[in-house]
């Protein structure tokens, strides 16, 4: 039996693209999960070719330290972001766009740091 889902949309900050697209005036609810879900997708899109080019700048140690960071990243933004319930699931893009892209920031930090100073292990698996 597929459960159904439902997306929980707060004020989302649509980047210029996602103008473009029509989706600076969404004329109902199901245009805005449209364009929420799109702007979603493309920040989950960010983040993977960041954590992918990250990991080229590491060794197999510092490696498995970044997935088990990111792996308990992804448990925090799926409970902090979703619920499930009887009659299905809820996601609230507005909460999970902006851990991505807080989460991308990390990465980036991460990569600023491995590439000049060195990485710092701990902070890897954060």
């Amino acid at each position: 039996m597929m459960k159904k889902i439902a997306i929980v949309l707060m004020a989302v900050v649509f980047p210029l693209g996602a103008h473009a697209a029509g989706c600076a005036k969404p004329r109902n609810a199901f245009d805005q999960v449209y364009c929420a879900g799109n702007l979603f997708s493309q920040a989950d899109r960010d983040l993977n070719q960041e954590y992918t080019g990250l990991r080229k700048h590491l060794n197999p140690t510092q490696q498995t330290s970044l997935k088990t960071g990111q792996l308990a990243w992804i448990k925090q933004r799926d409970n902090q972001c979703s619920e499930e319930k009887p009659s299905g699931y809820f996601v609230n893009l507005d909460c999970a766009v902006d851990m991505t892209q807080k989460r991308m920031a990390f990465l980036q930090e991460r990569e600023r740091e491995c590439t000049s100073t060195g990485c710092v292990e701990s902070k890897l698996g954060e």
